[in-house]
């Protein structure tokens, strides 16, 4: 018995009898904090979202899930793409695993843009399982924090740390548009007469497009003649174009164009023939 705690305490020793840095790592963290580790030494956010997500059952034991969920939303709030990989987090290319090439995504991104990795910089987005989910604007300065509730459709959306106020269910999806806008579907209305509830999908929906620069959201309703089924929202030049489903998209058909200055107004709502 004591050969086997000396073989083991040897290897975990170093030069001159002291435990090797790596050892304490590993012993610590596990192998994700040993091939994040330069990282990690890097970013306290990093360390905290490693310690959040890669102990998340005795962090759920400690504090509860309420506020195991409510930790989580306000450190994705001030992470980094590297933050949520070294994590531990499930990416854009794999959103059920950790990432597996720290040597790549551990770089310093190339330029702005949407990344799938392995790419230097990590993915543009990661995944807290199913309820869960945090996508970063192509320069990486804001993040867009969705959390599903209960298994359900619906969703609550964070945009740098502060919750978009809606009176309709959000999507769990979503996606950013340039740096300024993040667009997400919403539940459509009940009386729209294409409506259609049930299994098989075809229901109408709704949009919601969030301004970064003013703080505000403004929802997009479809009118009796359109369509809605999977409406989406491009950013051309300084107009926002709004495409009924992937099939208006791909013929560029756009329901509706919006300028930049019609996009939200100050308070939300639609804004005048003025504008802003």
């Amino acid at each position: 018995m004591k050969w086997r705690w000396d073989r083991q305490h040897r290897t975990q020793k170093g030069f001159g009898g002291a435990e090797a840095p790596e050892s304490r790592v590993l012993r610590h963290w596990g192998l994700q904090g040993v091939e994040w580790w330069p990282w990690l030494r890097r970013s306290p956010v990093a360390v905290d979202l490693l310690a959040w997500w890669g102990h998340a059952e005795a962090y759920r034991a400690l504090v509860g899930e309420d506020a195991y969920q409510e930790r989580g939303r306000e450190l994705l709030s001030r992470a980094s793409p590297r933050d949520c990989a070294a994590a531990g987090m499930g990416c854009e290319r794999r959103i059920d695993r950790a990432c597996r090439t720290p040597e790549i995504c551990a770089l310093e991104p190339a330029a702005p843009g949407r990344r799938e990795g392995p790419a230097p910089g990590a993915c543009s987005g990661f995944y807290g399982d199913t309820w869960l989910r945090v996508r970063f604007s192509p320069d990486d300065r804001h993040r867009a924090v969705s959390c599903r509730e209960d298994e359900k459709w619906a969703s609550r959306l964070w945009v740098d740390g502060v919750q978009v106020e809606a009176d309709v269910a959000l999507d769990f999806g979503g996606h950013w548009q340039g740096n300024r806008f993040y667009v997400v579907q919403a539940m459509g209305p009940d009386d729209h007469p294409m409506q259609r509830w049930g299994p098989g999908g075809g229901w109408i929906a709704s949009l919601l497009i969030h301004d970064i620069e003013r703080g505000a959201s403004r929802l997009l309703v479809p009118e009796d003649t359109e369509a809605w089924t999977d409406p989406l929202v491009v950013l051309t030049g300084d107009e926002l174009r709004i495409y009924a489903d992937r099939a208006a998209h791909d013929a560029d058909e756009p329901g509706r164009v919006l300028r930049l200055g019609e996009a939200v107004a100050d308070d939300g709502t639609e804004p005048g023939t003025d504008g802003y």
